[in-house]
């Protein structure tokens, strides 16, 4: 049996909030959620802890840059 991948939607950077979830930046960036932790480590992209449980929230005008995109 074989499965089609999954027909993600295209994300437009104007609609993007300005924290992003680690899954948002995955999926921006093309890479896994564990990439953008490890990249957090290691101090190439850093989160904003928010609430007790310290989920991680990523600044949009970081992650555009780090694309190489300039903010409108």
């Amino acid at each position: 049996m074989s499965v089609k991948p999954k027909q993600s939607e295209k994300i437009s950077l104007s609609d993007l909030p300005d924290l992003l979830t680690v899954s948002e930046v995955a999926e921006i960036l093309r890479v896994s959620p564990l990439t953008i932790k490890r990249w957090g480590k290691r101090g190439k992209l850093l989160p904003i802890r928010i609430n007790s449980r310290g989920d991680r929230r990523y600044r949009k005008d970081v992650v555009l840059k780090l694309l190489g995109v300039e903010n409108e």
